[in-house]
C-alpha cells in the first residue's frame, strides 16, 4: 500500500467528512495486514469498537508500560471481553519492581527520563511492529492532542512507509462522547502515562 506524499494530501481531503466506518473499510481493502494499537487511554474505545466492527479478528497491539492505573486495568479488561478484542500484549523487558528499585520514575529534566522511555514504551511498540510488520496501522490520534499530531491528518505514513490510519481525527470530546453514548460503550478517564508527564507532550511513538 504505497501512496505518494501528494496522493496522501488528496486522499485527505476527499476523507475528511468521511464517517470513520468508511474510512476504516476503505483503508482496509487496500491493507495486506492491518493492526490497531491502543493503551486503552480514554477514548480508545471508538477507535477500537470501529474497527474490530469492520475486521473482528484485527490485531490488537496493547504495549503495557506496566505503570496504568487499576482503573485503566479494569477497562481493558471489560473492552477486551466486551469486543471480543484480539489483543497481543506486549511490555517492557524489565520489570517495574526492578525498574523502580533501579531510577523509578525519572522527571523530564532526568537525563534517564530518554532511557525510562525508551524502556517502557519505545522499545515494546518497536519489537510489536516489527513482529507483525503492519501496512496500515491504525490509531486513534486526534487533531489538538500536540503540537506534532495537529501536523499530521486522517492518513500520515510514517518513516517506515507504513500507513497511519487516523479515522476520528477531526472528531470533537462532545463527537466522541455521542458515539459512546450511540454503541452503549464504556469510557476511562483515570488513565497515567509515565513517559508524557505533561497531557499535550508527545511521548515518542508517533514521531
Amino acid at each position: 500500500m504505497n501512496f505518494t506524499t501528494a496522493q496522501v494530501k488528496d486522499l485527505n481531503i476527499q476523507l475528511r467528512g468521511i464517517p470513520p466506518v468508511e474510512i476504516i473499510s476503505w483503508a482496509l481493502q487496500y491493507a495486506k495486514k492491518a493492526v490497531i494499537t491502543t493503551n486503552f487511554r480514554p477514548y480508545e474505545v471508538a477507535i477500537l469498537h470501529a474497527v474490530s466492527d469492520v475486521q473482528h479478528d484485527i490485531p490488537v497491539i496493547w504495549c503495557d508500560t506496566g505503570y496504568n492505573t487499576p482503573n485503566t486495568y479494569t477497562h481493558a479488561d471489560e473492552l477486551i471481553e466486551k469486543l471480543k478484542l484480539n489483543v497481543k500484549l506486549y511490555v517492557p523487558k524489565q520489570t517495574t519492581a526492578h525498574r523502580n528499585a533501579l531510577m523509578g520514575i525519572p522527571s523530564i529534566e532526568d537525563p534517564k527520563h530518554s532511557i525510562f522511555t525508551e524502556q517502557v514504551k519505545l522499545e515494546p511498540f518497536k519489537r510489536a511492529m516489527a513482529e507483525w510488520k503492519p501496512d496500515v496501522w491504525f490509531t486513534n490520534l486526534r487533531q489538538g492532542q500536540t503540537a506534532l499530531r495537529d501536523t499530521l491528518d486522517i492518513l500520515s505514513v510514517g518513516k517506515d512507509g507504513v500507513l497511519k490510519v487516523s479515522p476520528f481525527y477531526y472528531w470533537s470530546d462532545a463527537q466522541l462522547d455521542a458515539y459512546l453514548k450511540e454503541h452503549k460503550l464504556p469510557n476511562e478517564h483515570k488513565y497515567y502515562d509515565p513517559t508524557k508527564v505533561l497531557e499535550n507532550r508527545e511521548c515518542g511513538l508517533h514521531t
